[in-house]
């Protein structure tokens, strides 16, 4: 149990010597990830969509 406790109290004295960010900061930084999951999924679909439409001239499919 003492070593629990231990390890507890290091987490909260290293958590204490990190540095956050502001909250501007976090949403700037949401914002982005959302702008490129966004950009990205869009890639990947079409990407998905161009190559079933030629795999199904090609095959003979609809």
């Amino acid at each position: 149990m003492n070593k629990a406790v231990n390890f507890l109290k290091e987490c909260v004295s290293e958590l204490k010597k990190s540095t956050w960010l502001s909250r501007k900061e976090v949403i700037q930084s949401t914002i982005l990830v959302g702008i490129v999951v966004a950009l990205t999924s869009a890639y990947v679909s079409g990407i998905d969509f161009g190559l079933t439409r030629v795999l199904g001239l090609l095959v003979g499919g609809r």
